[in-house]
């Protein structure tokens, strides 16, 4: 009925192993029940999504308008969503009234075109 005296059947020998031995052999569906994260790692810098942006200037708008603005009348019409930029920001100058169509701009960006005679436009 017993294991004799002093100790037998108590070594780890006996157990199947010292801590986290046998989780992938013969401890396995303990390990399914008690621990279901055993195996595999959480990484310390997961991948995120590379997401581009891309900003223009103020100085910049007088190309992009002979390139790809539309004139409507007497209105000058810029939109920078169509061509893929997501803000507008306010280095250099410019000396043409532009209406320009922008997900985002800067407060100083804003301020350069309105002294122009332009105005920008919040497209969400």
């Amino acid at each position: 009925m017993g294991w004799g005296q002093i100790g037998q059947h108590r070594a780890s020998g006996h157990k199947g192993g010292l801590g986290k031995s046998g989780m992938h052999k013969h401890h396995f569906i303990k390990m399914l029940l008690n621990d279901p994260d055993h195996f595999g790692h959480d990484s310390t810098h997961p991948p995120h999504p590379n997401l581009v942006k891309k900003w223009i200037s103020v100085r910049d708008l007088d190309s992009l308008f002979a390139k790809f603005g539309k004139q409507e009348g007497e209105k000058k019409i810029i939109d920078l969503t169509e061509l893929g930029y997501n803000k507008l920001l306010g280095g250099g100058q410019t000396k043409n009234a532009y209406t320009i169509k922008v997900e985002r701009f800067s407060a100083s960006a804003e301020e350069k075109v309105k002294q122009a005679g332009g105005e920008v436009l919040a497209e969400a």
